[in-house]
């Protein structure tokens, strides 16, 4: 495996025959959004084995994020979790090495909520009291 901090890259001419595990932490993900920013990297937990004419890598992921709101709109701190990776690469003898990296940063991506909300019991935004009621309309209510 290559230790570049930015790319997972297994070597496959290097890899046991049984299956590796493969832990460690890939800073692969660089959003551009103001609603949802990681921080640290995507941590992993894999296995890693050729079975005939393909590598099957298999585990967890998890990545921590500083999300907002989507019902109140204040920040909060998640970890993304993703504990069913699973990938087939097809590899020939002439592959030596398979890059995993846009399909990890892939799936931590599609596991981010739609919406998150901070707690589930999270109200929304507060009211700041009853609104006032506008005595303009009461004049509609007297014309017949």
């Amino acid at each position: 495996m290559e230790s570049d901090e930015t790319k997972l890259v297994v070597d496959v001419a290097r890899l046991d025959p049984e299956g590796e595990e493969l832990v460690g932490e890939v800073l692969c993900i660089d959003l551009d959004e103001p609603f949802v920013k990681p921080f640290g990297g995507v941590r992993y937990r894999l296995t890693a084995q050729v079975v005939g004419t393909e590598l099957l890598v298999r585990g967890h992921l998890e990545q921590d994020f500083d999300l907002v709101c989507s019902r109140c709109g204040k920040d909060f701190d998640d970890t993304i979790k993703v504990d069913d990776f699973l990938q087939s690469y097809e590899i020939s003898e002439n592959v030596s090495e398979v890059d995993l990296t846009v399909d990890v940063r892939e799936s931590i991506i599609l596991a981010l909520p739609t919406y998150p909300v901070c707690r589930e019991s999270c109200p929304g935004i507060e009211q700041k009291g009853a609104t006032p009621a506008d005595d303009r309309w009461n004049a509609l209510d007297n014309l017949k």
